[in-house]
């Protein structure tokens, strides 16, 4: 089983890294010049055409955020592992986001009016750096916390040597010491980095904004279920999302 495992964790991560990648260019629209993505936010046909596009376009972000959020609780992991072996649980997680970020892609219906455009070549090379800014510090967000546990590849490695999960350890790296969820703010910058904000956009990043603030205060109970006095302390002197002030 444990071959099996492995492999089935590398050939998840793979994928998910396949969906993250498009994730950019699906974003990024004609900030990614090299790459004409079939279907972006502003452009491509929805396999859902013929009902509202703000409804369908919600319907989808809500989908994700369920997903996301919900097998994301330590109950429902504890439920899964009694069908799967538990160094496959993440990647079963890592394939199920996979799905559902599709669905988004395919699904998701074009809304291309205006609601601001800048033709200032400056500021347009301003807010397409931002855009690059974000998902790099994603990326490097999750290398920083351990990007091979994130994504479920320790997990299957850790299973093909039959050893069992080391228990979590608190840390605080880099990035982590300015703000907790720089990961967060790296999506925040790259949705809402645009020279050419459309109304379909601006729903995906409004959306995508109202999650990650709720997914936080899901997730920040959980780090002090798991964590206690060590994580309390860490955000009172550490802010969410932005590197200024105090806890927030």
């Amino acid at each position: 089983m444990g071959p099996v495992i492995l492999l089935f964790s590398i050939v998840a991560y793979l994928i998910f890294f396949a969906a993250f990648l498009y994730l950019v260019a699906f974003v990024g629209g004609d900030m990614i010049p090299y790459v004409r993505a079939p279907k972006t936010l502003d452009w491509g046909a929805s396999i859902l055409a013929g009902a509202p596009p703000a409804l369908v376009n919600i319907g989808l972000l809500v989908l994700f955020g369920l997903q996301h959020s919900v097998m994301a609780r330590p109950g429902f992991k504890r439920g899964l592992t009694k069908i799967v072996p538990e160094a496959a649980e993440r990647s079963v997680y890592v394939l199920a986001t996979v799905a559902v970020l599709v669905l988004l892609y395919a699904g998701w219906a074009p809304m291309t009016g205006i609601v601001w455009s800048t033709e200032s070549g400056l500021w347009s090379g301003v807010l397409t750096a931002f855009f690059y800014i974000g998902f790099g510090l994603v990326l490097l967000s999750t290398f920083l916390i351990n990007h091979f546990e994130l994504f479920g590849l320790r997990q299957g490695w850790m299973g093909f040597k039959k050893k069992p999960m080391p228990a979590a350890e608190f840390r605080i790296p880099i990035l982590y010491n300015l703000v907790r969820h720089p990961l967060y703010l790296g999506f925040l910058l790259a949705f809402w980095a645009t020279p050419h904000m459309t109304t379909g956009h601006l729903l995906f990043a409004a959306v995508w904004t109202a999650y990650i603030f709720i997914a936080i205060g899901y997730e920040e109970r959980d780090l002090l279920g798991l964590f206690g006095d060590k994580y309390r302390d860490y955000m009172a002197r550490t802010p969410s999302i932005l590197p200024l002030g105090k806890r927030r």
